[in-house]
């Protein structure tokens, strides 16, 4: 059987499907294209107060693509309610050559030099697909999703897939729709041209909650 490579996952991403594994121990992954599927708009995301002050008091601080293979390290390590992941070797090894063609993206979430958060996903077209995060101490992932917005909405970005709704990501404004609807925006969104790294890394708390805002421009 021809390995599954990069590219393969790159032509999966713009048909809008992708891999999971059903645990870290699985031999190879399945391809999902799941009937509901949740973004999180751009232009609506709701930041709620206690995080934007969170961001203004720059307790922590962001970098991107520094520490790519601890980020995706952290996405898989047990956590509270979830001992198993599905992020396994085979997967892991993608993302990681991802990385390396300058594709797959991460955020990390930073007090002073120790990483405590992050997140990570693939940047194609005007599309962000993410894929997992982490959080080590209270508030890490939330910020980093709250930057990640910031920098797709400066990089000029027009969809962010987050693949499943859940309660964490309901309060951020997420929205699930139909497949039919998601590939339809999909299509569009792949052929616009955006810039992951447009957006300065070391922008400060209270720069992140103007470009957040609600009137907060789409341009540089």
């Amino acid at each position: 059987m021809k390995p599954f490579t990069t590219d393969d996952l790159i032509a999966c991403y713009r048909r809008g499907v992708f891999p999971m594994a059903e645990s870290r121990e699985d031999a190879g992954f399945f391809i999902f294209d799941p009937d509901q599927r949740c973004i999180i708009p751009l232009d609506r995301f709701h930041l709620s107060r206690r995080l934007a002050r969170t961001l203004r008091q720059d307790k922590f601080r962001f970098t991107i693509d520094r520490s790519f293979e601890a980020v995706i390290d952290g996405c898989a390590a047990p956590r509270s309610g979830r001992e198993d992941t599905w992020i396994n070797p085979d997967i892991r090894t993608l993302y990681l050559e991802m990385h390396e063609r300058g594709l797959a993206h991460s955020v990390e979430t930073r007090i002073g030099d120790e990483l405590v958060g992050g997140l990570y996903g693939v940047a194609l077209g005007g599309v962000f697909f993410g894929e997992s995060m982490f959080s080590r101490v209270t508030d890490a992932s939330k910020a980093a999703l709250a930057y990640l917005v910031a920098r797709l909405r400066f990089g000029g970005f027009k969809l962010l897939d987050a693949q499943f709704t859940t309660p964490h990501l309901e309060q951020f404004g997420a929205q699930t729709l139909p497949r039919r609807i998601f590939h339809a925006l999909l299509g569009a969104a792949l052929e616009a041209h955006a810039d992951f790294c447009a957006m300065n890394e070391h922008v400060g708390g209270a720069d992140l909650v103007d470009i957040l805002g609600p009137s907060a421009p789409f341009n540089h």
